[in-house]
């Protein structure tokens, strides 16, 4: 019996959608893109095709998140969005709705939905041996289409030949630390697929298992599977990253603490307060908060006023405890300082001794100022050169 996987797809009816995925198996929801295209106005006519990119949002009901269980992906607005998980033996008989929120990112319109999942119990939960595969060539989406899975486990029912085989789980290489590859060649990001079955694992899934298998392994070299081939069409399969669980001898490791240094003891299992306590009032622990260090910071200020303003000796203090001599210097400064500032108002000063009437050298005649009363001599040189002298012509004997 090959896939005992759930898969699911709305109905075009509005009305909540029920669903029973059994305990232990993988459950498959697609969210179709076109169920949701005739929810938004302007509603399409017959036959009309329209394309708006479309999100979904998935979260249990009156909670933010889904159940930890339930995975969503979506990889583009214009691809089917897929909600997926093992439902777990904790999980049977308590029905988890599923709120749906379809948004048009074109319209901004909403459309809303329930899916309510039964979780029913498997009769021969959990399966003791179980195998997980890591496919490097597939994304998750790609792996949860219901002809790839069915490809997927047809390859592994070949080489294990049991008589149960289920899907329990995949998970993305992404939620497992992986990198995303880059965006060369049409790499993968790859997938986890786990298997269970319910007879032990075949030698051809046992092979990994040989010293010389695990010795290429640590050297980062292929191992040699005789049944490779069987998977290699389709999928490639790391199976350096193989994991083989047997259930069956899967015994209790428990081990007897010794107490001593550095070991607490035993406060046995955590109980946590009842519903029953009594609400405490915080408000004299506010008061306390803010008074005690309002009250230092209003002493501190008084004690800094004090000081500044009340403790100020003022110049008469200061001038009786000065000496004689040294008042009589600091007023002949002042006086001094005072003459100087009123003598810089002052700017009729003396011509200098440049602008004065000169000798000729050869003559003796006295020559004029070179410029009259009201000259401005701010832009005078102070000496003058004989260029600037006008000379009488030279008389020759």
């Amino acid at each position: 019996m090959i896939p005992a996987t759930l898969y699911t797809i709305f109905s075009k009816v509005h009305s909540d959608r029920n669903v029973y995925p059994s305990a232990g198996v993988l459950f498959v929801h697609v969210l179709e893109r076109e169920y949701f295209k005739g929810e938004f106005p302007p509603y399409p006519k017959p036959g009309e095709i329209s394309n708006d990119p479309i999100t979904f949002n998935t979260n249990l009901m009156g909670y933010p998140d889904r159940p930890g269980w339930l995975r969503y992906i979506q990889r583009t607005p214009y691809s089917d969005g897929v909600l997926y998980g093992s439902p777990t033996a904790e999980n049977v008989g308590k029905p988890t709705i599923i709120e749906i929120t379809a948004y048009n990112r074109r319209t901004f319109e909403t459309a809303r939905h329930n899916l309510i999942i039964n979780i029913m119990s498997a009769e021969d939960f959990p399966l003791p041996y179980q195998a997980e595969f890591f496919i490097k060539n597939m994304n998750v989406e790609e792996m949860l289409a219901s002809e790839v899975l069915g490809d997927f486990l047809g390859a592994v029912k070949n080489v294990w030949q049991p008589e149960r085989l289920n899907a329990i789980n995949i998970t993305s290489a992404l939620d497992r630390g992986g990198r995303v590859p880059l965006p060369i060649n049409d790499l993968k990001e790859g997938v986890y697929v786990m298997v269970g079955a319910d007879v032990p694992f075949s030698s051809c899934l046992r092979e990994v298992e040989n010293p010389q298998n695990q010795l290429r392994c640590s050297q980062e070299m292929e191992p040699v599977i005789t049944c490779d081939k069987k998977f290699r069409t389709q999928f490639y399969i790391d199976w350096c990253k193989i994991s083989l669980v047997d259930k069956t001898k899967q015994v209790s490791t428990y081990q007897e603490v010794i107490r001593g240094e550095g070991i607490l003891p035993d406060g046995g299992e955590y109980k946590p307060p009842s519903d029953s306590l009594k609400s405490r009032d915080y408000y004299t622990d506010f008061l306390i908060t803010l008074a005690v260090p309002s009250a230092v910071a209003l002493v501190l200020f008084l004690i800094l006023a004090y000081i500044m303003c009340c403790r100020r000796e003022g110049v008469e203090k200061r001038n009786m405890q000065t000496p004689d001599i040294q008042l009589v210097h600091h007023s002949a400064i002042q006086k001094s300082t005072k003459e100087l500032r009123d003598m810089s108002k002052n700017r009729e000063i003396a011509w200098p001794l440049s602008t004065l009437p000169v000798f000729h050298p050869v003559t003796g005649e006295i020559i004029p100022p070179l410029h009259t009363d009201n000259y401005d001599s701010t832009n005078m040189p102070l000496m003058q050169t004989q260029h600037s002298l006008q000379l009488p012509p030279p008389r020759f004997k």
